[in-house]
């Protein structure tokens, strides 16, 4: 989950307003989609999954093609893109493609 993840966003938050949804307490997994993606699926029922089993945590999607001026501002180039934030809505992982499931509590750790 290396790949671009320091450079964009230095210091940038992500909030309820950015996301059209309430982050979690303690960390949330945003996944960027759109509609025609089959790894998208998959990825959304991870992240469900592993949002589902840790306490504090919320799962956002965000539709790509939605949200054009968010996708360009965080330089996200392929869906499924997820984005591991803490609970001040810092970006502390990235990760393009579909995650392992391991890998994204492993990516958690770093934000709770």
């Amino acid at each position: 989950m290396a790949a671009g993840e320091h450079g964009h966003g230095d210091g940038a938050r992500l909030g309820a307003a950015e996301l059209g949804a309430e982050p979690g307490e303690r960390a949330t997994l945003v996944q960027f989609s759109s509609a025609f993606c089959q790894p998208c699926r998959a990825t959304r029922r991870i992240l469900a999954d592993v949002a589902s089993m840790v306490d504090g945590v919320a799962h956002v999607e965000v539709d790509a093609e939605r949200n054009l001026e968010l996708v360009r501002a965080l330089r996200i180039e392929k869906t499924p893109t997820v984005l591991v934030l803490d609970a001040a809505g810092r970006i502390v992982r990235r990760a393009a493609g579909m995650p392992r499931k391991a890998d994204v509590i492993a990516a958690l750790g770093a934000a709770v």
